[in-house]
């Protein structure tokens, strides 16, 4: 509870916790000066009353702003406090958890089917350390989620240790759910027995979506990209030309495991996976980023957010070799947009200079699916 008096503010119950929490940190926005602890107790004198702590504002001086350290307190206290607030902070995040779990464990469940229903069966394997556990698995008789736990085990506390813990939590629970669900799947009969281009087309596709989902919510289900972050901060070479790097020696062992043909399969397999990944991370909307030079600027902007339902941003420019005055019109669009643009624009300018690019990620605006027309 917060209430003002004549000697001050006093500020009891919750409020207490959170401004010897907060203000140290705030003091300089009010007063100029950094405070201590020693001179938080001074500032602030406890008291106990009815069983409830109490904090009390003192004045310690002429030189302190109480009217700037007042209102300081009741903006952040009151937004602090609020009990409402709260609780719906909580939700949100208990809701995001639960949605990263339920993630982790489709996608894990996901590629445990494509192993077991549809790969494995094939002679038809993964890369990295998925890979090399089917290889040893086939060499030993051995069910594979025993090496899919083992093997991916060192990586995954390197993991924890250079990366971070939620990241090593999100990859054991995916490793953990992924090894349970093939042993469970063994003995489930193979849908494309004795098929292996459509085993590996089938299983590819559904191993992509899996570590998508996986990826998407924090984690990994393999020990070779946590190695390959890893090293990627030590090298030049990107993580994906690492993954790719070591996946060549583990597809061209796969070759004398299950034959050559086999491996093949095998890189038809992870070519369709990583190009599911990439659609789930990014979605089938992926941005794009279009600059637009064309003397009919205004026409082209206005058609763009009437039919494409886009907001266009205008630029000014000048010409390197000509040094014309240019105007020159940026948009957003998605992947399932550009056709449509570059119809309005050869509608308008046949002669327009558009230059299209793709886009990682998009944030803030307006930027939100419109209709076509």
């Amino acid at each position: 509870m917060i209430r003002k008096a004549k000697e001050g503010v006093k500020i009891e119950g919750d409020a207490v916790y959170f401004l010897q929490n907060t203000f140290l940190n705030d003091w300089k926005l009010a007063s100029g000066e950094q405070i201590t602890e020693p001179q938080l107790t001074e500032l602030f004198p406890p008291h106990i009353c009815s069983g409830e702590e109490r904090i009390q504002i003192l004045s310690s001086g002429p030189d302190q702003d109480w009217d700037a350290i007042q209102e300081m307190c009741f903006g952040f206290l009151s937004e602090l406090t609020s009990k409402p607030d709260r609780n719906v902070k909580s939700s949100v995040f208990s809701l995001k958890l639960l949605q990263r779990i339920v993630m982790i464990l489709v996608g894990a469940a996901l590629m445990a089917v494509s192993l077991e229903v549809f790969l494995v069966p094939n002679g038809v394997i993964d890369g990295g350390i998925t890979g090399i556990s089917i290889m040893v698995s086939e060499l030993t008789n051995l069910p594979l989620g025993i090496f899919l736990t083992l093997l991916n085990l060192p990586f995954l506390i390197l993991g924890y240790k250079q990366i971070g813990k939620t990241f090593a939590l999100s990859t054991l629970l995916g490793i953990v759910v992924m090894s349970i669900g093939t042993s469970l799947l063994h003995h489930v009969p193979a849908l494309t027995p004795g098929e292996p281009l459509l085993g590996a087309v089938f299983g590819g596709l559904i191993l992509g979506v899996g570590v998508g989902l996986v990826i998407r919510s924090g984690g990994s289900l393999d020990g070779t990209e946590i190695v390959a972050i890893l090293l990627s901060e030590k090298s030049p070479l990107s993580v994906g030309q690492i993954v790719l790097f070591i996946n060549v020696f583990i597809f061209a062992g796969a070759g004398f495991v299950f034959g050559w043909p086999n491996a093949l399969y095998s890189m038809i397999a992870y070519y369709i996976a990583m190009k599911m990944i990439d659609i789930v991370n990014e979605g089938l909307d992926q941005s794009k980023s279009v600059w637009i030079i064309s003397e009919k600027y205004r026409d082209i902007g206005s058609a763009l957010t009437d039919r494409l339902g886009r907001g266009v941003t205008y630029l000014d420019g000048e010409g390197g070799f000509s040094g014309d005055e240019k105007k020159i019109i940026f948009v957003v669009i998605t992947r399932l947009e550009e056709a449509k643009l570059k119809s309005i624009v050869e509608d308008w300018d046949p002669h327009a200079f558009v230059a299209i690019g793709n886009i990682h990620d998009v944030k803030g605006g307006r930027f939100k699916k419109k209709g076509i027309h």
